[in-house]
Order: C-alpha cells, then sequence, then structure tokens
C-alpha cells in the first residue's frame, strides 16, 4: 500500500475512532440554553399571566387598565438531573453562542435529589411571586400588611410533616411573633432535643383567607409541638424550618404561569402589575424583557444564566433587557446584536427607565459596560 494511502487511511480511522469516543464518553456537565419568554402583560396557554380579582373601581367590577407593548420575563432551559452529556456534546456547546456549559453540580448539587432541587426550584417561584405583588403594590401606595409564615421545611428534620411551607406561624412557646428571626430566636432559647410549641395557622387556611383580602383569622390557629436537634455547625437547637415574610393583600392578584421555577421573574412581574393598575402605559408599546429578582422594598437581585436569558429576548424580538447591576458586566461581554442592555437596581430604576423608552430619550439610559 503506498504510503500517502496508508497515511490517509490511518488519519481517517483515527477521526473516526476520536468521534467515537467523544460521542460515547459522558462528562460532569450540563447544558444551558434560552428557554421560553412570557409577556407578562399578555396571555400564556390562553389563560391571562396577571389577573387582577376584587379590586373595586369606580363602577363596582375590578380596576385594570389596558396596556401594550411587552414587558417579557425570561427563562433558561437546562438539561435533566438524568441527562449525561457526552465529549462531543461538551465540545459543541463551548463554540455555540446560544449555549452555555457547566458542572452538573452547579445545577443538580451532590447533596439534593432532583425532586428536592425542582421543590426548592419551585418554592423560590412562589416567594418570587408573593415578593413582587407586594413590591409592586407599595410602589402605588397600596397598603400590605405582613406576618410570619414557614418557607420551607427541611426533609427528616424534626419539623418534617409537621409544619408546612406556607403555614403562618403566630406564635413560638406563647410569644407572639412578628418578624422571622424572631422565630430562630425564641426556638435557640431550647436546648437540643427540647419541644418547640408553635401556634401556625395551617396553609389551606391561611391561603383561603387571603384570596379574600383578609388577614389569616386566629380562630383558625392550632398548636403542634416539634422536637428540636442540634445544629451541625454551632449546636443550637433547631428545628430544621426557614421562616419568611408573608403578605396579606387588600385584592388578589393571580399569576398564572405553569412549570416555571427560580426566582427570577419577580421584577417583570412586579412592573407587570403596575402596568396593569396604572393608566399610564408602561412600554408606550415597546417590547421590553428582562430578568432579577425582587424583595418587598423594590430592590433587584441578580440571577443565573443571563447570558441565556438575554439571547432568547432577543430572539423572540425584544430591543430592551431590564439587566440586574449583579449582572451587567458579565451580560455585557457578549451582548446580543440589537438588544440593549439597561442597568437595573431597584424597581424605580426600572420604572424610570421605562419612562424614558417610551418618550424616546433612550440615550439617557444607563447601559451595562464590560468590565
Amino acid at each position: 500500500m503506498p504510503r500517502r494511502t496508508a497515511t490517509l487511511l490511518t488519519s481517517a480511522l483515527l477521526l473516526i475512532t476520536m468521534f467515537c469516543v467523544g460521542a460515547l464518553i459522558n462528562v460532569p456537565y450540563a447544558e444551558m440554553s434560552p428557554g421560553p419568554t412570557v409577556n407578562t402583560l399578555g396571555e400564556h396557554d390562553g389563560d391571562p399571566v396577571l389577573n387582577v380579582k376584587d379590586k373595586p373601581g369606580r363602577d363596582g367590577r375590578p380596576e385594570e387598565y389596558d396596556t401594550s407593548g411587552h414587558l417579557n420575563m425570561t427563562t433558561v432551559r437546562v438539561t435533566g438531573a438524568e441527562y449525561r452529556m457526552t465529549l462531543f456534546g461538551a465540545l459543541s456547546g463551548w463554540v455555540r453562542h446560544d449555549s452555555l456549559v457547566v458542572p452538573h453540580e452547579t445545577l443538580y448539587p451532590d447533596d439534593k435529589s432532583a425532586k428536592e432541587v425542582d421543590q426548592e426550584n419551585a418554592e423560590e417561584f412562589t416567594a418570587s411571586q408573593e415578593s413582587a405583588k407586594a413590591a409592586a403594590l407599595k410602589e402605588l401606595n397600596v397598603p400590605v400588611s405582613t406576618h410570619v409564615l414557614v418557607g420551607s421545611v427541611e426533609k427528616g428534620a424534626p419539623a418534617h410533616k409537621r409544619l408546612h411551607a406556607g403555614d403562618v406561624i403566630t406564635a413560638v412557646d406563647g410569644t407572639p411573633v412578628g418578624r422571622p428571626e424572631s422565630v430562630g430566636k425564641l426556638v435557640t432559647q431550647h436546648k437540643p432535643g427540647e419541644k418547640v410549641t408553635f401556634t401556625v395557622i395551617p396553609a389551606a387556611k391561611a391561603k383561603a383567607a387571603q384570596k379574600k383580602g383578609k388577614k389569616p383569622s386566629s380562630k383558625d390557629a392550632e398548636k403542634i409541638t416539634v422536637g428540636t436537634k442540634k445544629a451541625a455547625d454551632d449546636g443550637r437547637a433547631v428545628v430544621g424550618i426557614q421562616p419568611a415574610v408573608g403578605h396579606t393583600f387588600p385584592f388578589d392578584v393571580d399569576i398564572k404561569l405553569a412549570d416555571i421555577g427560580g426566582p427570577s421573574a419577580g421584577l417583570m412581574f412586579a412592573l407587570g402589575i403596575v402596568d396593569k393598575l396604572t393608566p399610564t402605559d408602561l412600554t408606550g408599546g415597546k417590547f421590553v424583557a428582562g430578568t432579577g429578582t425582587i424583595d418587598d422594598t423594590g430592590k433587584v437581585g441578580e440571577i443565573g444564566g443571563i447570558q441565556m436569558k438575554s439571547v432568547g429576548a432577543r430572539n423572540k424580538g425584544a430591543e430592551y433587557f431590564l439587566t440586574p447591576a449583579g449582572n451587567c458586566a458579565t451580560a455585557a461581554k457578549d451582548k446580543p446584536d440589537g438588544l440593549t442592555l439597561v442597568k437595573t437596581s431597584t424597581m424605580d430604576d426600572a420604572l424610570s427607565s421605562l419612562k424614558k423608552i417610551r418618550s424616546g430619550k433612550t440615550d439617557e439610559l444607563t447601559q451595562c459596560k464590560a468590565h
């Protein structure tokens, strides 16, 4: 066999072998890519994403104003917990603009099952909706009352199956509580192994009252005794719950969006609510998308997957993207063409930017810059 032919044949065999190896060998990585983006002012699967109920207007009907344009929340699509990426798939993802390859444990920590991760994402999504409602209504000077509730329960902890996420905590050992940190202080007065008595209003009854714009009723409260265990870090007594702040709104704002997890849609939900409850058309018909967590005070927090979210927003048609200040530098390093990244630290920042966008003063926007 001529040397040249043998060399070409050997090279071809090596290439085929490398391709097969790359297609068969699994690597500990997962992939993130642009997910669905949904207009909070519109409908999803035939239902309004935001629906204001029982807010009396001048004619006795819910007071809700017409809107235009887009205020799109954005998502990231990730490979499942059981998916095993091949070396070839990882290499392909690393060179693509619309994909991000990350260590598998970043999305699915080794100490948590896929079900636990999904549950955490669902709880964060629910909490983000409540914070969005609170931030929006406070922006509109609508009174919002607060209470302490069970934010989450640690699996296998003394409180597991005794207390549940959403239960309203009114007292610990008979002492009324008005702030989440008060719960921990009262529990840690015990020694590990001792019991704590919680006075709680079950989540179902609390939600039923809130749907009617009423505070959870003390007549629905019940006492539940829970054991304690020693905390791994400092030996203090704990029951295995994370207290959180709950809200009672004077009317119901229903957010309907299935199969979405995590807290990153908070900002866009809050803006959508404000838009629907004010005569001012916040977007002026423009296509604005964005992301960011939000707390009760309107502070916007950074999120994960910012590059994939900006790509997804631009692919959908967005011209402007409200970007958490903490994500600005990363987002600006790989900005999609035609998309303006608007630096956003607070709810007021976002509303100010929207005013500039609808009035055509876009040269005054504070844009994200890569450091």
